[in-house]
C-alpha cells in the first residue's frame, strides 16, 4: 500500500500578512498534517495594477513571501493572474496555471490533491489532478451556497465535484445543497470540523472580566468572526437597545477583523454611535486563537445572527468555553447547536425572534458543564482518523 502524501491546495490560508486568513484550514490538515506527510500551495491572486488600488484600498490583495515554514510544514504562496470584475470567471484556469510550475516541481513530494471550496479552489484542482495524473478531493465549506446563485461558477464548481475522487463536506446541508444542484451525492462524505479542547476551555469569569473592566454583575454577549456583512453583527446592534432596556449594564463583545471578504468595521462604529451603544459594545479586534478563550470565558452567552455557515467552528470554540449559542436556521448551524440544551437556533432575518433569543438566552440557566462535555465530543482525533482512512483508500 502506497503512504498518501498530499498537497493541501486552498487560496484561503494563513500566511504573515495574514495570519488569520482561513486558520480552520490549517486547523484540519496540519492534524492530518501528523499522520500524513502534507506540503501547502496557497495561490494568491495578483494583477498588474493591483498597487494603484491600494491607494484608497490599503488591504487590498496582501502580497505574502512566496514561501513560509509554518510548524514544519513547507507552505508555498504562488501568484496567479486575476483581474477583478467579469475576468474573475477565469479564476478557476488561472488559478491552476499559476499554481502548475511548483506542483511540478514537488511532484515527487504527493500522489494526492486536497482542495478546500468547490471553486475556484476545487475547479483548480481538478485540473491540475488532470494534467498531472493524480486523484483530487475537494472539501465543501460553505461558499457552495452563494455560488450556486451565479450560472457560469455553479456549472464549474459542479464539474470540480464530478472530477473529484471523493469529495468531503463539513456539514449534512451542504452535501443536500449541491445534490440538489446535481451533484453525485454518493461520493460525498461528511466530516465536520472539530475543536481543539487544548485552546478552548472555561477560564475563571471573574478573573477575565477583570481583564477587560467588565462589572461581574453586568450580562455579556459575544460574537466572533470576521467584520463581513455574512456574520450578522450589525443584525445583533440593531437589536440591542431592546436588551438594554432589560440590562442597562449589558456588554457586546466583538471579536475579529478585515477578512478577503471584506472589513465593515466602520459601519459598524457608525451603527453603534447612531444607537447611541459606545458604552455596551466593544471592539477588542483580531485575536489569535490561543487568545480567544479569554473573552469567550468572560461572556454569558455566543451569538452570530449570520446569513450563510458551513460548519462554523466557532460554535464549538465557544461551547468548550461553557457558552450557550444562539445563531440563525443557516448552513449546517442547527447540526453544530443540534438540542435545546446547547442554544437557541431562530430564522434568519426575524429581528423579533432574535430579541426573545438572547432574552431567554440571557435569563435561562444553562448546564455549563453539559455544553462543555458535548464540545469535547467534538475533538479532532475522530474527524482526523476518518479523513487519513479515506486518503488511504486512494492511493492503494
Amino acid at each position: 500500500m502506497s503512504l498518501p502524501k498530499l498537497v493541501v491546495y486552498c487560496s484561503l490560508f494563513p500566511s504573515k500578512k495574514r495570519p488569520n486568513a482561513g486558520v480552520f484550514i490549517r486547523e484540519r490538515m496540519f492534524r492530518v498534517g501528523k499522520e500524513l506527510p502534507i506540503i501547502v500551495v496557497s495561490p494568491v491572486p495578483w494583477f498588474p495594477f493591483q498597487g494603484i488600488i491600494r491607494y484608497w484600498k490599503p488591504h487590498f490583495r496582501p502580497q505574502p513571501d512566496k514561501f513560509e515554514l509554518q510548524q514544519g510544514v513547507q507552505v508555498y504562496f504562488p501568484r496567479f493572474l486575476s483581474i477583478p470584475g467579469l475576468f474573475k470567471s477565469w479564476d478557476g484556469f488561472f488559478m491552476a496555471l499559476g499554481s502548475l510550475p511548483i506542483l511540478i516541481k514537488h511532484r515527487n513530494e504527493f500522489n494526492i490533491i486536497d482542495s478546500h471550496f468547490a471553486y475556484p479552489d476545487g475547479y483548480a484542482a481538478t485540473l491540475l489532478g488532470k494534467w498531472l495524473k493524480v486523484p483530487v478531493t475537494i472539501t465543501l465549506r460553505g461558499t457552495e451556497v452563494p455560488l450556486a446563485k451565479m450560472q457560469g461558477r455553479k456549472v464549474r464548481m459542479l464539474k470540480a465535484i464530478s472530477n473529484a475522487a471523493r469529495v468531503f463536506s463539513v456539514a449534512n446541508s451542504l452535501k443536500q445543497h449541491v445534490g440538489v444542484l446535481g451533484a453525485d451525492t454518493k461520493k460525498i462524505r461528511v466530516v465536520g470540523n472539530g475543536v481543539d479542547i487544548n485552546k478552548f476551555y472555561p477560564l475563571d469569569k471573574k478573573t477575565q472580566r477583570e481583564e477587560l473592566n467588565i462589572p461581574d454583575h453586568a450580562k455579556v454577549l459575544i460574537s466572533v468572526g470576521a467584520l463581513v456583512d455574512r456574520k450578522g453583527f450589525h443584525r445583533v446592534i440593531e437589536v440591542l437597545p431592546e436588551l438594554v432596556k432589560q440590562y442597562p449594564e449589558l456588554i457586546y463583545l466583538i471579536v475579529g477583523g478585515e477578512s478577503p471578504e471584506g472589513n465593515i468595521k466602520d459601519r459598524l462604529i457608525q451603527q453603534v454611535s447612531m444607537l447611541k451603544l459606545e458604552n455596551h459594545v466593544r471592539f477588542l479586534g483580531a485575536l489569535p486563537s490561543t487568545e480567544l478563550n479569554k473573552p469567550l470565558s468572560s461572556a454569558d452567552v455566543f451569538v452570530l445572527s449570520t446569513a450563510n455557515e458551513g460548519w462554523a467552528n466557532v460554535f464549538l470554540e465557544a461551547m468548550a468555553c461553557g457558552l450557550p449559542v444562539v445563531t440563525t436556521d443557516v448552513g449546517g448551524n442547527r447540526e453544530v447547536v443540534n438540542n435545546d440544551e446547547l442554544g437557541i437556533i431562530i430564522s434568519f432575518g426575524d429581528k423579533s425572534a432574535l430579541v426573545n433569543a438572547l432574552l431567554q438566552s440571557l435569563e435561562r440557566k444553562w448546564h455549563k458543564n453539559s455544553i462543555i462535555q458535548y464540545a469535547q465530543s467534538n475533538a479532532w482525533d475522530t474527524r482526523v482518523k476518518i479523513l487519513v482512512d479515506e486518503f488511504k483508500k486512494l492511493v492503494t
